[in-house]
């Protein structure tokens, strides 16, 4: 059997996979409840014009007015574009086949001309969609992790919360760089803890990750500018703490790693010096450190689940020495660097990116209770703590749909 299909073959569709499937798409359908209800707005409008301008032309001037230059994350643009685009590509085939006067397909247009706007109002869905899914995706990856560190009840208390969790469902609602750049530095992180792993085994595993690792990274700096350093810099601590016996070549991989990612960044500005350039030469990548970020989150009343099994994970880590490991330790220590941040040069939330982060501890520290002498009592308090949250998290967005 091949090595393609003996992964084919390693792949189980189980219980456990079955449950955090129904749960993500529990998350997809309160995300497209709640999208279907919200009219479009002047983001959307904006997203929606810059990215199909991004796809229409590859030239410097595709980022000019009345988008300005796109340098803080063109990902987002890209995708929402990307139906646009794909539409009127389908017009422009279809007009071959219209008379002239029945010709429908516009090279132009801008944010106030009523026919776009009429397509985006058509189309709000399909312009929504790709953030909605990935949040799935970035759901997945807390899956994914939480169950091979902590087991299955670990995974299952990080993914329900994660499903409930008001701040990501919004940040999934309208195009932004959020849940993309959340993905990238999650994703990038625990990459680069699996590159660290497979340091210690033959140099042939090394390849594949390293190349994984690299279309992540790329990821994340399309996503923002700033999350490829965090990812990086967060990763390679990260490596130097794992890699025993291979700590000078970690930061080669991590540079190599990087570099490769600047390289697809340049693809996705259709490889044009002056608009790749501009993120450079602009503030967009620089930060602060503020702790109102987290004062907001932690009081508001739709977090109140996830703020009471914060805490509770908290003071466990801290009383039961058997919690404190590397796996706890390390989301942990990044959700507490990234809630800080705050964004100087361009809109942005790190405290979104620290929201994986954050339910992964929860996560391990509570599957740690799960297996204590007091297991049943652990287990039922998990399970209030997470029907509150899913009651204000249901709540919160009846409000705003």
């Amino acid at each position: 059997m091949t090595h393609r299909f003996g992964i084919l073959r390693r792949f189980r569709f189980n219980l456990p996979q079955r449950i955090a499937a129904g749960l993500l798409a529990v998350f997809l359908l309160q995300g497209l409840w709640v999208a279907s209800r919200q009219p479009p707005t002047n983001r959307d409008f904006r997203y929606a014009l810059c990215g199909r301008q991004t796809w229409e032309a590859l030239s410097p001037a595709s980022y000019l007015a009345p988008c300005g230059n796109i340098h803080d994350g063109i990902l987002a643009y890209r995708l929402a574009g990307l139906p646009f685009a794909l539409n009127l590509l389908v017009e422009r085939g279809l007009d071959l086949f219209r008379k002239p006067a029945a010709v429908m397909a516009q090279t132009g247009g801008c944010v106030g001309t009523p026919q776009f706007r009429l397509q985006v109002t058509q189309l709000l869905l399909l312009l929504r969609l790709p953030f909605l899914l990935a949040g799935c995706v970035l759901g997945g990856c807390l899956w994914w992790v939480t169950r091979r560190l902590y087991g299955n009840w670990g995974g299952y208390t990080a993914l329900t919360l994660y499903c409930f969790s008001p701040a990501v469902l919004k940040a999934c609602l309208l195009p932004n760089t959020n849940v993309l750049a959340a993905l990238g530095i999650y994703g990038g992180v625990y990459t680069c803890i699996g590159v660290a792993h497979a340091m210690q085994g033959p140099r042939r595993k090394w390849r594949p990750r390293i190349v994984l690792l690299t279309v992540i990274f790329a990821i994340a700096a399309a996503a923002h500018i700033a999350a490829l350093p965090t990812a990086a810099l967060l990763g390679l601590v990260l490596m130097l703490w794992v890699a025993e016996g291979h700590r000078r070549q970690i930061v080669p991989v991590v540079l190599l790693a990087s570099a490769g990612a600047l390289v697809l960044l340049f693809a996705c500005y259709g490889f044009s010096p002056e608009a790749f350039g501009h993120i450079f030469r602009s503030a967009a990548g620089f930060m602060w450190v503020s702790l109102d970020p987290a004062k907001r989150f932690f009081s508001a009343p739709g977090n109140a689940g996830i703020t009471i099994a914060a805490v509770v994970a908290a003071v466990l880590y801290l009383s039961i020495r058997k919690s404190r490991y590397f796996g706890n330790t390390t989301p942990l220590l990044c959700a507490a660097i990234l809630f800080p941040l705050i964004m100087t040069g361009t809109p942005g939330s790190p405290w979104i990116w620290a929201q994986p982060f954050l339910l992964t501890f929860v996560g391990g520290v509570f599957a740690d209770a799960y297996e204590s002498r007091g297991r049943k009592v652990a287990l039922i308090a998990a399970g209030v703590v997470v029907a509150l949250q899913a009651a204000l998290c249901l709540a919160s967005l009846s409000a705003i749909s």
